[in-house]
C-alpha cells in the first residue's frame, strides 16, 4: 500500500513539475503573440496576458517595411551559407587530422581546443575588435563571417567522436589503392559523416542565426543589418514600441519552425546518432 502511494506521489509530482515547466516555457511566447496583435494604446493600457482588443495585422506589415527586414533576411542567408559550409569543413576537416594523423603535440592540441571553449567569447572580443579594426574588417559582411567561421569547437569534438567510430581500415584500403589523402577525406569518410554534419549544421545554424552581440558590434550600419539586429528600428531614447517588436520576432521564428518541420526527421536523426557515437 505504502509502494503504491509513493508511485502516485512521484507520478504527481512528476507530471505536476512538466506541467509546470511547460507553462513557464510556453508564456513568453503567448506574451509575444498576444503583444503583436495590439495597437501602441492597447499595449500601453493592458496588461502582458490581456487578450488584443483589435487584432492588428498591420503590424507585421509595419514591421517588415520600417525595420527593413527583408534585407536584414537577405544578409543573415548570406551569412548563414557562407559560415556553416566553411565552418563543416574546417571543423571536419580538424578532425581528421586529429584523429588520424598521430604526431607530436596532437593531444596538445586538443586539449588547447578544450580550454579555449571554457573561456567565454566576450572576454576576447576586445582583442578580436582590434584585429578587426586594424584590418579594416568592420561594416562588411565578410568581416563578419570570418569572425563566425572561426573555430567552431563544439563541432569538432563531435566529427572526432564520429571519426572515432570510422575504422582505419577503411583509409588504408584507399590510400593502397591509389587515393590520396584528400581523396579518402572527401571521396570515403566525408559522405559517411552525415550525422554528424547535420548535428553541428543544426547547432551552428541556430547560433548564427540567433547570433547579435558580434552582429550588433561589427556590423553598425543599417544596410548591412541581420535579422536579430533589424528590430533596433522600434528602439530609442524614448521607449521601445513592443508591439512592432513583437511582430517582427514572430516574422523572424517562422523561417525556422518551416524549416524545422521539414527536416525534423534529419534534426532528430543527426541529434540520436551524436549523442550514441563514442
Amino acid at each position: 500500500m505504502k509502494a503504491r502511494i509513493g508511485s502516485f506521489l512521484f507520478t504527481l509530482f512528476k507530471y505536476v513539475m512538466l506541467i509546470a515547466a511547460a507553462i513557464i516555457s510556453l508564456l513568453p511566447v503567448v506574451v509575444c503573440i498576444f503583444t503583436a496583435f495590439k495597437t501602441t494604446e492597447d499595449y500601453n493600457s493592458s496588461s502582458v496576458l490581456d487578450l488584443p482588443k483589435q487584432w492588428m495585422m498591420e503590424n507585421f506589415s509595419i514591421a517588415m517595411k520600417q525595420a527593413n527586414m527583408l534585407r536584414g533576411f537577405a544578409n543573415t542567408t548570406i551569412v548563414l551559407v557562407v559560415v556553416l559550409v566553411c565552418s563543416i569543413f574546417i571543423s571536419a576537416m580538424l578532425a581528421y587530422v586529429l584523429n588520424r594523423f598521430k604526431f607530436k603535440g596532437n593531444s596538445i592540441i586538443q586539449n588547447l581546443f578544450m580550454f579555449a571553449s571554457l573561456i567565454p567569447g566576450i572576454a576576447t572580443q576586445v582583442t578580436v575588435y582590434q584585429i578587426m579594426y586594424s584590418l579594416g574588417l568592420i561594416n562588411h559582411l565578410y568581416g563578419y563571417m570570418i569572425v563566425l567561421m572561426g573555430t567552431d569547437i563544439i563541432s569538432i569534438y563531435i566529427f572526432l567522436q564520429f571519426f572515432e567510430n570510422l575504422p582505419v581500415s577503411l583509409d588504408e584500403s584507399a590510400i593502397m589503392d591509389g587515393c590520396t589523402y584528400f581523396g579518402v577525406f572527401f571521396k570515403i569518410l566525408f559522405p559517411l559523416l552525415k550525422p554528424a554534419i547535420v548535428t553541428s549544421l543544426v547547432l551552428k545554424g541556430v547560433s548564427v542565426y540567433n547570433e547579435y552581440y558580434m552582429s550588433n558590434l561589427y556590423l553598425q550600419t543599417k544596410e548591412l543589418r541581420t535579422i536579430s539586429t533589424a528590430l533596433y528600428a522600434f528602439t530609442g531614447p524614448y521607449g521601445n514600441q513592443y508591439n512592432y517588436i513583437c511582430a517582427g520576432v514572430l516574422i523572424t521564428i517562422i523561417p525556422i519552425f518551416i524549416l524545422f518541420l521539414i527536416f525534423q526527421k534529419q534534426v532528430y536523426g543527426g541529434m540520436a546518432a551524436g549523442a550514441v557515437k563514442g
